[in-house]
């Protein structure tokens, strides 16, 4: 197939590659000196999904006691004879009601799931293999010394640590944390996130646009990621395109104490394009401005005090490659989840693709997974920013380093699942 062009640079004038930063470089930047933010206690019932800020240690052995595994008799193996003597039923012992008293040669105990062994058995006779008479009962097999009997600590003991910092807490860990016996867990602070969508021509959904108006749909896509990164998106709402507006919605941000805030839209060079220098007018310390990458050239990072700044481009493919290529990295380093700052795999082409130019690109493409396990990526011939639909489509992006040679279907190509 011909290989996918991506959007033409719309600047006549625009610098040269030495001008505009490397992706890796610019992450590198973004990155620098972000450390993770404090922890905070929540109850065990609301830490589903949020990031584990210690190792998190046993405070109980479990299970406490040796316990029956199945319903059955507690027994000493010894015993045990079938067509023996018959054993005599002195007790029972039902989960939560240990039997107090020990079993002596001879006799047994009826005993539950989850119910202590009592002192002197050994093992479980299950009750399919007993037939009881009255207070007594005859073995019909003999199990192995031991069988069904869990021992104190076999899952695990106090001061085991169990969940090691850094984790996302599923239902697994928290139910494990409940065995454990912590009902507080201590997790990141999730960072707040403040996103501002920007341009006169912006309407929200459900709005009724003017011709020359469109519906803003990055500032919903950016939220959804914010929240499925960890982090807590605060919306500032759509900014027109008025330097004053624009700098009161950047001051609540500042107000709110946003870790991050981004801006979308209005970073670039046009004459209605405000953002850069109402950030500015405001304090931001700018760090970067201008990436050598596809779709998402104007990129903008910076901080405005101990909040960083990210302006992402207007254009939404634009917008949301670029959150999950700077803005996903960004809130893992804030929640101490460094292993998430690595996101590409890679996969065979199905067909072939073309050189690369002087930006590193990022293709959208169709994704499957063969039998074998490996993963195939085809990418699609239209691959204009505007493209929404294409997007939700595409299973994963192709890396094009810059000046990437041409490449045949079956080549290995990195890629980022989407």
């Amino acid at each position: 197939m011909t290989a996918p062009r991506a959007e033409p640079d719309p600047m006549a004038s625009a610098p040269s590659a030495k001008q505009l930063m490397p992706v890796a470089e610019a992450l590198s930047r973004l990155l620098q000196g972000v450390s993770a933010l404090p922890p905070e206690n929540v109850p065990l019932s609301q830490a589903n999904g949020r990031i584990l800020a210690a190792d998190l240690a046993s405070t109980r052995t479990q299970p406490p006691f040796a316990a029956s595994a199945m319903d059955g008799y507690a027994v000493r193996h010894s015993d045990l004879k079938v067509d023996g003597p018959a054993l005599q039923i002195i007790g029972e012992a039902p989960a939560g009601h240990g039997f107090s008293d020990a079993v002596a040669p001879g006799q047994a105990v009826r005993i539950f799931t989850g119910a202590p062994v009592p002192d002197g058995a050994d093992t479980i006779l299950i009750q399919e293999d007993a037939d009881r008479t009255g207070t007594q009962i005859a073995v019909r097999d003999v199990p192995a010394k031991g069988a069904f009997v869990r021992p104190a600590g076999l899952d695990f003991r106090e001061g085991d640590v169990l969940i090691e910092s850094g984790r996302k807490l599923g239902y697994r860990d928290l139910a494990l944390a409940a065995a454990m016996n912590h009902a507080v867990l201590p997790v990141r602070r999730k960072p707040v996130v403040a996103i501002l969508a920007t341009g006169d021509e912006l309407v929200a959904p459900g709005g009724n646009p003017g011709p020359d108006q469109i519906i803003a749909s990055n500032h919903a896509g950016v939220a959804a990621l914010v929240e499925d990164c960890g982090g807590e998106p605060l919306d500032l709402g759509i900014s027109p395109d008025d330097a004053t507006v624009m700098a009161g919605h950047v001051r609540r941000a500042l107000e709110a104490r946003a870790d991050i805030l981004i801006t979308l839209g209005g970073a670039s060079v046009g004459d209605h394009d405000l953002v850069q220098d109402v950030l500015g007018s405001e304090g931001m310390d700018l760090a970067f401005w201008r990436i050598a990458m596809r779709p998402g050239k104007p990129l903008m990072a910076g901080h405005l005090g101990h909040t960083k700044v990210l302006g992402l481009p207007g254009n939404p493919v634009s917008s949301l490659v670029c959150a999950l290529l700077f803005l996903k990295p960004l809130i893992a380093q804030m929640l101490g989840r460094n292993a998430d700052l690595r996101l590409e795999t890679e996969a065979v082409l199905a067909g072939p693709i073309g050189q690369n130019d002087r930006r590193q690109d990022y293709v959208r493409a169709e994704l499957r997974e063969e039998d074998d396990g490996r993963l195939v990526v085809t990418p699609f011939t239209k691959q204009d920013s505007s493209m929404l639909a294409l997007l939700a489509k595409s299973g994963a992006l192709i890396i094009r380093a810059p000046h990437a040679e041409a490449l045949e279907a079956g080549a290995t190509v990195p890629i980022l699942k989407l």
